[in-house]
């Protein structure tokens, strides 16, 4: 599966009609899941069921197209299912049982209730909601694609405006001439990783350079009246700052992930729990700017895509084990240098990078993980729509 992002470009009209859609999906959505917790026992194909109920009791609901319906209650579905398999496999703390949504920002089709123009640079909207045609503004073309290979569209809304994405069902495959080289990642918080060769990639910080900008904006929000014209325009400019900070996290992430696989054969890392890592406080706004989960996930993605062995290492000893003689050389987290007695001395990400780099050819070996590790991070369950970004072909412009 490919994802390809366009913006929707069209009447202020139009676009209040898109919020009425995206109310509607989370009412759906909301509606299915009371269904399912005052119906303790239904079967999953009975949330389906009753989005035609809803659709007959309320007449602003079966405006939505059906398969719209359905795809809302597939995210109380998903939902339900993630909470079963983590209490299955006894995972430690919540379990994540499903919640009421209060916020919703993007409504999805599935093969019908939209339809694309001839030249398909125009995408229509047919379902009861009637929001008409709105350009699509992009670089990527959707001639390369056959209109049944498109099995999903979701209309997104963010802080600068509204776009869609479709849902292509190609596989992508990429070829390369092997480079023989095979290497370990250690990510940090002075660089971003230190590789087993001893190359560093310095850590951008968007966050933290944008955070000047961003306490000024949040301020002007602070000062505006609840309800006000003015505080919605605040509003919004502080929504595009942190939109173009997402923004720049990601591409940094996927632009580091595709160089380090196009450069090596064999790319282990650390697999970190960086949920468990934020609970400190005093590193957790630090680390959520590092974007670790995001990058390994783009690792992942592009090692299938390209063929390249990709293989998640625990990190456990990785800093404290030496490198050459695999003694083990206590360090607290300020000793920044691995001193050994066999007359070993590395940068302490150095030498970690090094034992991870060993740790991914044993599992290799072994027959382990060598195809890439894929679960749930600090961002959430990975799903097709979390890695909409350049290597997915997006198209709104940005690389």
């Amino acid at each position: 599966m490919i994802v390809l992002e366009f913006n929707l470009k069209g009447k202020a009209e139009q676009y209040r009609i898109i919020d009425d859609m995206i109310r509607t999906a989370k009412f759906v959505r909301n509606k299915t899941l009371r269904h399912w917790i005052d119906n303790q026992g239904i079967k999953l194909v009975d949330l389906y069921k009753q989005c035609a109920v809803m659709a007959k009791e309320f007449e602003w609901a079966g405006k939505l197209n059906s398969t719209a319906r359905q795809a809302s209650a597939e995210r109380t579905i998903f939902a339900i299912q993630r909470f079963f398999a983590n209490c299955k496999a006894k995972e430690p703390g919540k379990k994540g049982f499903p919640q009421f949504k209060k916020h919703t920002r993007s409504v999805e089709y599935k093969q019908s209730g939209w339809s694309l123009s001839t030249d398909k640079r125009c995408l229509t909207l047919k379902d009861g909601f009637a929001a008409g045609k709105f350009k699509l503004i992009g670089s990527r073309d959707l001639h390369f694609y056959a209109p049944d290979e498109i099995k999903r569209i979701r209309i997104v809304r963010r802080a600068d405006g509204y776009y869609a994405q479709f849902c292509i069902n190609v596989d992508r495959k990429e070829e390369l001439v092997p480079t023989g080289k095979a290497i370990g990642l250690d990510v940090g918080l002075n660089h971003f990783y230190t590789d087993s060769d001893g190359e560093t990639v310095s850590n951008p910080r968007y966050l933290r350079k944008s955070e000047k900008d961003l306490k000024r904006l949040q301020k002007r929000v602070s000062r505006r009246k609840k309800g006000s014209k003015n505080r919605k325009k605040a509003l919004d400019k502080l929504g595009r700052k942190h939109l173009k900070v997402s923004r720049q996290r990601q591409d940094f992430a996927i632009k580091t992930a595709l160089c380090a696989i196009k450069s090596n054969d064999f790319v282990a890392y650390e697999d970190l729990q960086v949920r468990n890592m934020v609970k400190n406080h005093k590193l957790a706004k630090s680390i959520s700017d590092a974007a670790w989960s995001q990058f390994a996930q783009w690792l992942e993605y592009f090692g299938k895509v390209y063929g390249k062995t990709v293989i998640a290492v625990p990190p456990q000893y990785t800093s404290q084990n030496c490198s050459n003689c695999g003694s083990i050389v206590k360090k607290t987290l300020s000793t920044r240098t691995h001193i050994c007695g066999c007359g070993t001395i590395l940068d302490r990400d150095h030498n970690a990078a090094r034992n991870i780099l060993a740790k991914g050819l044993k599992q290799a070996g072994m027959g382990l993980n060598t195809v890439g590790h894929t679960g749930i991070h600090a961002g959430g369950q990975t799903d097709l729509y979390s890695l909409v970004a350049t290597s997915t072909s997006k198209s709104t412009g940005r690389s």
